[in-house]
């Protein structure tokens, strides 16, 4: 597709009544006449190689700057494997680096089953956790604490084996659950209703950069056929984008990696994860958390994200700016103190207000997008019957997609659910209030929230969740104790994955391929993310020195869960001095408020929900997005039209690779050095 088609079908679908910016996000791609089979020995091979590699650099990752190397793992392992079939005189499909993108992503996912096992160590001794009085009643299927277990640091114990057993269902159950589900919700969305998946064609435009750039390349193409223009444009933006991406990576991950694998105390240029100005700010800011983060690759997802997204979320993060000082001073924000930090102020302000206003401004969100949901099909119905176009017939699917009988979709779903259910229940002791909790979750609010959402997705890229539902439920349930929170319930929103497939169906990939890769990966994964879990536990506490994100970021996320958790100890808990009903009213009135002037307004969509997200977003994350919004907006788009909308895709894909090369490159150093036995002499 030329520029000039893709500018011709914007304004096709603006003059047709949709939102402009929604316009841009759907045009971007069309559904190619066939599809071919991406699961081959290359696939293979690069699930061996994302395990060994992407695995622990994922895990390391995450606990050094609080982010996992999920895209960047995903086109490293592409070029690379590009880069070796080139030296072969062969080129890859775009079916088949389309799951070589698949796999590497779904490793990131799998690794962070292998991080959990740390977490859980951490919890299980935590400060927050010890206070509410909830470390001593931690099932040992959670993680072991009796005896000097977890101060051994290693996860090959047998006092672990219910932990790690329970972690591999978990994730094999998952994966199944989520591969074979999200496709029959995609079926539903985007075969029967026709959606348009708009967003989705931002993962898909990176694979097309890297399908173009072999084919320019391959020696074996006829070169008597010069290759059209319009292609030649997205490698070489991908390549500005690792360029930057590498020289970033250098000074922001690269630097402290290398450094904490040499020195006591890893150098830090760049504060990871973010600089605190709240000590500072108090003063003038009371119960206010300011900081901002010095990531470049949020600049960039500004630069991607749709602009009235971007506003939205500053306008929602300045309103609780300008709240919290009068929340403090009305005495509502009681608990926080001049000098506090940021990650002490944030937890302070959840636990006094902003926790029962998020539920009702969630709940706001979830009311809003199932209207809008409503609203829109029922708007496309209406154009249906006033139009000529005979619908398709209902699960009539395109020829050659490699689909599969509805039939085996619903089986496999009865199944799991009764598995989930079965296995939760001989853990819980086959407690009744929780058995029939876990029967409505699995045969009633899974199913609809899940389809709730991949409508959503394919009309709007958004996600929709009900707020509060587990927890409300787990009180209702009557259970007395800890356990319950940490069961593998049947309770998940799978519409999310509607969008790979609708990925996989823009570049041309048998959905079979996808199906053949889980079978393979699951159990590598699992095997993998244990394997390298142990060992970076091994080389230094988890949290430390040696993991800032961890050592910074963790005692907070653990007061925030113990808060959580302890609404089913009985008498009075963290829980109940947060959960506010009156709190909880004003969020959902003023959230559906909001909604009713954006939309009376004429608004952009994306503005409505960037505000609601805003009211909860992490404060040091707004600056450089907004920065990143600005300049995509008011400079790069000035200059280049509708061609930015397609450039920054592929500038963020290329940064991502940039990032994670020099993220692997670092890791693999400090394992090496961690490694190697230093002699007394």
């Amino acid at each position: 597709m030329t520029q000039d088609d893709y500018a011709k079908r914007v304004e096709k679908l603006a003059r047709g009544g949709e939102d402009r910016e929604l316009a841009e996000f759907r045009g971007l791609m069309e559904v190619p006449s066939t599809f071919d089979e991406g699961f081959t020995w290359p696939s293979f091979i690069g699930a061996i190689f994302v395990a060994l590699v992407m695995v622990p650099g994922s895990l390391y990752m995450s606990l050094v700057a609080g982010m996992t190397i999920g895209p960047a793992a995903q086109w490293v392992t592409v070029i690379l494997f590009i880069e070796v079939a080139r030296r072969a005189n062969k080129t890859l499909k775009r079916g088949e680096i389309f799951i070589l993108f698949y796999l590497a992503a779904a490793a990131m996912t799998g690794a962070m089953a292998g991080g959990s096992l740390l977490w859980n160590q951490f919890y299980a001794q935590s400060v927050a956790a010890q206070a509410n009085g909830i470390a001593e009643l931690l099932p040992q299927w959670y993680a072991p604490t009796e005896g000097d277990v977890l101060t051994l640091r290693t996860i090959f114990h047998p006092a672990w084996l219910p932990a790690i057993g329970l972690m591999i269902f978990a994730t094999v159950m998952g994966r199944l659950n989520n591969t074979i589900l999200g496709y029959g919700l995609f079926r539903l969305a985007s075969d029967v209703e026709k959606l348009p998946f708009p967003l989705a064609p931002l993962g898909a435009q990176g694979i097309l950069a890297l399908s173009e750039e072999q084919e320019e390349e391959n020696p074996n193409r006829d070169m008597s056929q010069p290759m059209d223009p319009q292609k030649k444009w997205r490698w070489r933006v991908f390549s500005i984008g690792t360029v930057i991406g590498m020289c970033f990576g250098a000074v922001y991950i690269g630097l402290p990696i290398i450094t904490g694998a040499l020195l006591q105390k890893p150098i830090v240029l760049l504060p990871i994860p973010f600089v605190d100005w709240t000590p500072k700010t108090g003063e003038y800011l009371p119960a206010v958390a300011t900081g901002i983060s010095l990531d470049l690759g949020l600049v960039i997802m500004g630069m991607v994200l749709p602009f009235y997204a971007v506003l939205g979320s500053v306008i929602g993060a300045v309103s609780m700016f300008i709240a919290n000082p009068l929340l403090y001073r009305a005495d509502i924000l009681h608990t926080w103190n001049t000098g506090d930090e940021i990650v002490t102020t944030m937890f302070k302000n959840y636990v006094d207000f902003h926790f029962s206003f998020g539920v009702g401004a969630a709940l706001a969100i979830a009311l809003i997008g199932i209207g809008a949901m409503v609203t829109m099909l029922g708007r496309m119905r209406r154009q249906r019957t006033h139009t000529a176009e005979t619908p398709r017939e209902p699960f009539a699917l395109p020829e050659g997609r490699g689909d599969i009988k509805f039939k085996l979709i619903v089986a496999v779903y009865i199944v799991s659910t009764l598995i989930y259910i079965l296995v939760s229940g001989w853990l819980i002791e086959w407690h009744t209030g929780v058995m029939a909790m876990m029967i409505f979750y699995g045969f009633l609010y899974t199913p609809l929230i899940s389809y709730a959402t991949a409508r959503l997705e394919g009309l709007a890229g958004q996600a929709v969740d009900i707020p509060m539902i587990r927890e409300a439920s787990f009180i209702l349930s009557g259970y007395r104790g800890v356990a319950v929170w940490f069961l593998p319930l049947p309770l998940f929103n799978y519409g999310m994955q509607t969008v790979v497939y609708r990925q996989a169906e823009l570049t041309g990939t048998k959905f079979t391929s996808i199906w053949k890769s889980e079978l393979v990966l699951a159990p590598i994964i699992v095997l993998s993310s244990i394997l390298f879990a142990n060992f970076i536990w091994g080389l230094a506490p988890v949290p430390g020195p040696q993991y800032p994100f961890a050592q910074r970021m963790w005692e907070f996320q653990a007061e925030q869960q113990a808060v959580i958790n302890s609404a089913t100890l009985g008498g009075y808990s963290s829980f109940e001095q947060a959960l506010n009903f009156k709190y909880m009213g004003i969020g959902l009135g003023i959230g559906l408020l909001l909604f009713g002037v954006t939309k009376g307004f004429g608004l952009p969509t994306f503005l409505v929900y960037g505000i609601f997200n805003g009211f909860g977003a992490q404060v040091y994350s707004i600056i450089p997005t907004m920065i990143g919004a600005l300049l995509g907006r008011y400079y790069f788009q000035r200059r280049l039209g509708l061609l930015w909308r397609q450039y920054i895709p592929v500038v963020a894909a290329g940064y991502a690779c940039g990032v994670g090369l020099i993220g692997t490159f670092s890791i693999g150093i400090t394992f090496l050095t961690k490694s190697v036995f230093q002699l007394p002499f």
